[in-house]
Formats: structure tokens, C-alpha cells, sequence
């Protein structure tokens, strides 16, 4: 490593994130990001929904239960040691690990589990649906999640769900443990701390969270009351949007690790004998979504022959080359109940076969919403050029993210091409947006991408949904997701491209750090470099 002035303080390398990049390698004991993190908003566990947040959650606070990063099926308790099932399969009985320490200093016990756990459910914010899931509410949690001992508590719900359902759900960052006596230090008009923990740190994974300066730099330091304490010191994430500027201050040396490089930037470091280029899939699914208001995209064989004017293969050796693997289900590989077969390919003879076949001989024009990251308007170009072939005239409507995903919301599209992202590494997190729609009407309150299509679910397909959260049995569960991924591309208004794949290009010297399925699973505990 060359020489670089190691600042004296974590204050000195804030200030340095946001200067000008200097040519010279990074402190030998700090691993440097570049990367992208305007999306954060918070730092409190019960509000977090956002990726680079997500990450940085992941990796100071721990949750309940957790998983291998390359085996989201292997759970294991994390702050729980171990767990029983009643027999009416409605109350989880959960023993903490003895030992554990916040931090601060503080132990972990269940009364902060089930605090935190009680906080999330009372404040509210996006992601606490994942738990009310279950039948929990502000109205009821004090009673449905109880301290019972010292490090013991329980989780009651309202129906006999499958356990890995419920385990699974408990991975997410809405259930990470805050330390209750620091969070209640800060707390103000009963928030339970939340304005502070916004910006603040309560927490007890391998690093701690020390400083935010939004669209400038995340810090997290060394726990050194970790049970196996991090080889560095120290991980700055500094916010570089310019993919140009990741790649040359890489190539120079004052990043570490760059994680936002497109297919072009990645292609031309790949002979750089000093750079290292790696991959991992991610539980995320790239789709085109077909709103059934249109009368011509609610015809079957209009559907049906849309999905054979894309060419899947090129996208992926072309377009998302490092970035994408083609995916035709909405279940992402990695999670149980995948299926790995391709039913679809380019065949433009088939379709304008079934266009025909829906009185639509001479084609038709269609638009679609297209965020203008480059990524997805390449893609949408290619479908364009691939539609025509069949008669289709795609007309593209390009938006910043906010647009697009405004008007998706609204029922207000063609055609939208977008990404839906796993809120757990269970099947029940996609079966139940892409798979049900229990009420198709335009005030609906429950909204999932089925209802955004106006998709009118058949019942069947609803109480299939429904029942396979519910199922006990691993094989039978296994065999309803296959079930229903079948029967969404028979019957529903999606088109599945392909599935996301996170690339980073890293310094030759930087070792282990794991890219999971899911932004907080991706993993910074054992980085050596």
C-alpha cells in the first residue's frame, strides 16, 4: 500500500469525502466505498426501507433471526439462541443468547428485543407492515409480543402461519435490536428516540454507526464489544454519483471498492491486473407490467405474444452484461420455490400468430413509462426495436424514477417496466404483490403490483396466495409456489426479464467482503485488505 495521510480523527475523513479526490491510496486499517447513497433518509431501524440504508443497518445492528449471505434458506438464530412452536402453531417462543452487549456497553436482553420489536409496531413507518402481517398492531402488540423472562419472550399471531414464513420475516432490518435505555435517553414527546436515532446509533452489530453527512459520507467504526471483533478499523462510504469518477479514483487508488459501475466501465478495468471484479445475485426482479385498463393488453394473446418480442438473450450478453441474469418467473433463484427454466424466447412469427389471433393483424401502438437511468432505457430501446418486429409500435415515455413510479401507482401506464426488490428472503414477499388482488376497485387499500395492473385475480389464484403463507408442510408450501408462478405468466399482465445481479470492482488486495440477496445481507464483517 502507498502512503496516504491517515487523518486523526473520523471528522477528518468526513471533510475528506467531500473534497476533491486526492491521488493516493486509502489508511491501511479503513476500507473506502464509493457508491451512491443519496437514497438514505434515516438510520433508524423502524423507518429503514431504503438499500444503501438498508446495508448499513445490516451491518451495525443485528437481528432476531439472520442467514448465510450465499443461503438465504439456512436461518439461524442470530440475537435468538433458539425457539419453540406452540402446538396451534400460533406462538413462537424465542430464548435470547446469553451475553450479548450493545455498543454502549448495555446487555441485550428480551426486554430490548421485544421493545424494539413493540417501537417499530407504535411509530409506524413502511416497513412495519412486515410484522402487522401477522396479525399485530399498535392496538395489540403489548399483548402479541411479551417479555416472559430475562431473555425470553414471545410472539403471538392471529392464525398458525408457516414458521419459515414467520422466521423469515424477522431477518429484515424492521426487526433489529435497539438498545432500549439509550433510545429512551433521547427520546422526545414519546417517540421513543426515533427523531435521534435518525441520525444516530443504538445498536450492537460488528460495526457502529459514527456519522452521516447526507449525499457526502456514512462512517462506521469497529464494535469493539463484538463477539469477533472486525479486522479494519473503520468503513467510509463516500457518495460519488459519476460512474466515471468511481472508475478513475479506483484506478488511482482512493477507492477501495467501486459499486456502481455500468457493463462499459466494468469491461474496460477487467485487464487491469490491480482490480478485481466480482458478482452477486440479488432477491431482485426486473418485469414489464401490462395495466388491464387497456383494453388491447387485457386480450390473452396479446399478452401471450408480447412475451415472444423479446429478445432475452441479447439483453443479457449485451445490455446487462455483469448486471442481470434473465429470470422469466417472479421468484428470484436463490429463494425457495424458484424455477430455473426459460418459456420464453424471440420468436416473431409466434406472435404476430397470436396478434392475429386477437384481431390485431396490423399490430397496434402502446407506450410505456421508462425510468431514465441508462440501464433501463437501453433495455426499453431493445423491447422497442424487438416489438416492432411483430407490428407493436412501443411508444417510450422516459421520467426520473419519481415520475414513472408516481404514475404506476396511479394505474395511470401502458406498459411500465420496473424492478421489485425481496422485503425478506421468503416466497410470500413476491407471491403477495404479484400473485394476489383481492379487490381490483380504483380505492382499493391494499395496492399490490397486481392491483397496480388492474389485474382482477381470480379467486383461486387469491386463496392459493393466501394459504401458502399459512402451509406447514416445506415440500407442500414448495409446490404452491410453483403453482402460482405458472399461473401468473398464464393468466397475469407481467413479463419477466430478468434478475438483478450487484457487480463491484474492488483493489486487488481487498478481501471478503460478501454481496448477499438482500441489501442489509451484504456483508462487511470480515473485510481484509
Amino acid at each position: 500500500m502507498k502512503k496516504f495521510q491517515l487523518f486523526a480523527s473520523v471528522a477528518g475523513l468526513a471533510l475528506a469525502a467531500s473534497l476533491a479526490p486526492v491521488l493516493a491510496d486509502t489508511p491501511a486499517d479503513t476500507l473506502v466505498i464509493g457508491q451512491q447513497i443519496d437514497d438514505i433518509i434515516t438510520l433508524d431501524p423502524a423507518q429503514v426501507f431504503e438499500f444503501s440504508a438498508s446495508e448499513a443497518i445490516g451491518n451495525s445492528y443485528e437481528r432476531i433471526i439472520n442467514y448465510p449471505p450465499k443461503d438465504p434458506t439456512q436461518l439461524y438464530g442470530e440475537v435468538a439462541e433458539s425457539w419453540t412452536v406452540s402446538d396451534d402453531g400460533k406462538t413462537i417462543t424465542f430464548k435470547i443468547r446469553d451475553g450479548k452487549k450493545f455498543a454502549s456497553g448495555n446487555p441485550l436482553t428480551a426486554e430490548d428485543v421485544v421493545f424494539s420489536l413493540q417501537r417499530a409496531i407504535i411509530l409506524n413507518q413502511e416497513p412495519a407492515f412486515i410484522i402487522n402481517q401477522f396479525g399485530i398492531s399498535a392496538d395489540n402488540v403489548k399483548d402479541t409480543i411479551k417479555q416472559t423472562g430475562p431473555l425470553e419472550f414471545t410472539f403471538t399471531m392471529d392464525q398458525s402461519y408457516a414458521p419459515t414464513f414467520v422466521l423469515n420475516c424477522l431477518t429484515s432490518t424492521v426487526a433489529a435490536v435497539v438498545d432500549k435505555k439509550v433510545a429512551l435517553e433521547h427520546e422526545k414527546d414519546g417517540d421513543f428516540g426515533h427523531e435521534w436515532l435518525k441520525t444516530n446509533y443504538a445498536g450492537s452489530g460488528a460495526y457502529k454507526i459514527t456519522q452521516w453527512k447526507a449525499n457526502e459520507v456514512l462512517i462506521l467504526e469497529r464494535n469493539d464489544n463484538y463477539a469477533e471483533p472486525t479486522p479494519l478499523k473503520r468503513v467510509m462510504y463516500r457518495h460519488i454519483k459519476e460512474i466515471s469518477a468511481q472508475r478513475m479514483m479506483l484506478e488511482k487508488g482512493d477507492l477501495d471498492i467501486a459499486r456502481n459501475l455500468d457493463a462499459t466501465a466494468l469491461d474496460a478495468i477487467s485487464s487491469n491486473k490491480d482490480i478485481t471484479i466480482e458478482t452477486g445475485p440479488k432477491s431482485a426482479v426486473y418485469y414489464l407490467g401490462l395495466n388491464q385498463k387497456n383494453a388491447t393488453l387485457a386480450k390473452p394473446e396479446v399478452r401471450e405474444a408480447m412475451k415472444y418480442l423479446i429478445d432475452y438473450d441479447a439483453i443479457e450478453a449485451t445490455l446487462i452484461k455483469h448486471r442481470g441474469k434473465k429470470l422469466q418467473y417472479f421468484l428470484p433463484q436463490g429463494m425457495m420455490g424458484a424455477l430455473d427454466d426459460a418459456p420464453y424466447s424471440l420468436d416473431v412469427d409466434k406472435a404476430k400468430g397470436l396478434l392475429e389471433k386477437a384481431g390485431l393483424k396490423d399490430g397496434f401502438e402502446v407506450s410505456m413509462d421508462t425510468s431514465n437511468a441508462p440501464t433501463t432505457m437501453n433495455v426499453a430501446q431493445a423491447i422497442q426495436q424487438t416489438f416492432d418486429k411483430g407490428g407493436v409500435k412501443l411508444v417510450i415515455i422516459p421520467g426520473d424514477s419519481k415520475q414513472t413510479l408516481t404514475k404506476y401507482r396511479a394505474r395511470q401506464h401502458d406498459i411500465y417496466i420496473g424492478r421489485w426488490g425481496a422485503d425478506y428472503q421468503d416466497p410470500q414477499t413476491n407471491a403477495s404483490t404479484f400473485a394476489i388482488n383481492v379487490d381490483n376497485s380504483d380505492d382499493a387499500t391494499d395496492k399490490p403490483l397486481a392491483w397496480r395492473n388492474a389485474w382482477a385475480v381470480p379467486d383461486e389464484m387469491n386463496k392459493l396466495t393466501k394459504a401458502s403463507s399459512l402451509e406447514r408442510d416445506g415440500a407442500k408450501r414448495l409446490e404452491m409456489y410453483h403453482q402460482l408462478q405458472k399461473g401468473v405468466n398464464a393468466e397475469g399482465p407481467f413479463i419477466f426479464l430478468y434478475q438483478d445481479i450487484e457487480a463491484w470492482a474492488s483493489r486487488a488486495g481487498v478481501k471478503g467482503f460478501i454481496v448477499g440477496p438482500s441489501t442489509e445481507s451484504n456483508n462487511l464483517k470480515k473485510v481484509t485488505k
